[in-house]
């Protein structure tokens, strides 16, 4: 891979050969189409297709993974192999237009009558290219400096209920997980500009209660605001968020897109918490939609902070390989400078879900978020806060948990409490 070039990734499943098929993805997403027309000359080829770096055959798939109305057409009876494709494409084809790149790398790509399965797995960009992007304003070093979190991984945690909160009752909740001493608390995706706390009262209610807590503490909580809506109104919201003193916004990336992120990093210095909800609609089947490699690739380019991984042994369906690789992607640059994003631990995570999830990503450059971890743990919110940190030390320090919990009451606690569940 050239200055001039970028690379995809593709797990692809196909009765016809892997080759074959992967010219025609090469070519249907640059220059081409299903055939040769006026005007696509040797020159104009030479110039702007893409080609085809390798094709590994990964043997036979048990059954097709999706239905080819295009296939079915042609009779096509002969068994699905799947195989790992890399494309190289020219950046003159795409410039800095992180839409089309998108576009690019996906695209028609999933709709192709030759596959029974098709997925983006990976996508690498020059450092040249990269810099054409947005990088991140604050990342792992900047999110640490904001929270005053110099080591160790910075805790947080989600306001619940997640929704039916009024302003002033969401301001005296963040007071008390302030208080119980956190670094981060967050909205939940759901709840953005709601009619019973709307964002205009509940920015400001929350914000008096972090300032508070900083007065008296010297303690900056970072709270992300969930801001998600069109792209004027998350600019207004930003603005009310940075005139307030708060430092972070979150935006559900799927349902914005690209442009609306993309405009939002332009405008605001606030640290951009990126949600990934809904991204499971691209990734659940392991023969279709979007790797994490690629979807963390693509919203980097758009600037974001942090970046949502779920977490290990959790309530969602990624298995926890998934998760581990997701966070590791996430703190990989993408270039030479470190434009590292934070990976967001978070959905059923506990102190007893610490250790392995230190022993997995080799780092605390991370945020660990727990809701019912904490919030639920038998000696209140600060317990819960303390039982996680315990179990942070601990790991950090080789020190078996069990050990651990025999002098710290909050760790033994939740071992004795969520353990049991």
């Amino acid at each position: 891979m050239s200055a001039e070039t970028f690379e995809s990734t593709y797990l692809v499943e196909t009765p016809l050969p892997l080759e074959k098929v992967a010219e025609i993805m090469a070519g249907e997403q640059s220059c081409g189409t299903f055939t040769r027309v006026e005007g696509e000359t040797d020159a104009l080829r030479e110039r702007a297709r893409a080609i085809v770096v390798s094709v590994e055959d990964l043997g036979e798939a048990a059954q097709p993974s999706v239905p080819s109305a295009w296939l079915r057409r042609r009779g096509e009876t002969r068994v699905s192999r799947r195989g790992r494709v890399v494309i190289r494409f020219p950046v003159a084809n795409v410039g800095a237009n992180l839409s089309t790149l998108a576009a690019t790398v996906a695209g028609n790509l999933f709709d192709l009558g030759e596959a029974t399965g098709l997925r983006l797995e990976d996508v690498r960009v020059p450092t040249a290219y990269r810099h054409r992007f947005p990088l991140p304003r604050h990342g792992v070093a900047g999110t640490r400096r904001l929270t005053g979190v110099v080591r160790g991984a910075m805790v947080g945690s989600i306001i619940k209920p997640n929704v039916g909160l009024s302003a002033s009752e969401t301001g005296d909740l963040v007071a008390r997980l302030c208080a119980a001493g956190l670094d981060f608390i967050k909205d939940d995706e759901i709840s953005a500009d709601p009619d019973h706390a709307p964002l205009a009262e509940r920015i400001p209610a929350v914000m008096r209660s972090v300032r508070a807590h900083e007065d008296r503490t010297g303690k900056s909580v970072m709270v992300a605001f969930n801001i998600t809506d069109e792209t004027d109104a998350m600019r207004r919201h930003a603005d009310l968020i940075a005139r307030e003193g708060g430092t972070c916004a979150m935006v559900s990336l799927n349902w914005c897109g690209f442009s609306a992120v993309e405009t939002l990093r332009r405008h605001t210095d606030l640290v951009l918490h990126g949600h990934r909800n809904g991204y499971g609609a691209f990734s659940r089947h392991e023969a279709l939609g979007i790797g994490f490699r690629a979807y963390q690739t693509l919203w980097r380019l758009a600037g974001v902070d942090h970046m949502h991984v779920h977490g290990l042994a959790g309530k969602f369906a990624q298995e926890d390989v998934e998760v581990i690789d997701s966070a590791r992607a996430c703190l990989t640059p993408l270039a030479e400078d470190d434009d590292r994003v934070l990976p967001a631990f978070s959905s059923g995570q506990w102190a007893g879900t610490v250790q392995p999830t230190y022993a997995a990503v080799g780092t605390s450059d991370l945020l660990f978020m727990a809701g019912g971890g904490i919030m639920a743990h038998p000696g209140g919110p600060a317990e819960g806060v303390a039982s996680i940190r315990a179990a942070w030390v601990a790991a950090e320090n080789g020190i078996d948990l069990v050990e651990a919990a025999r002098t710290d009451r909050a760790l033994a606690q939740a071992l004795d409490f969520f353990g049991a569940r």
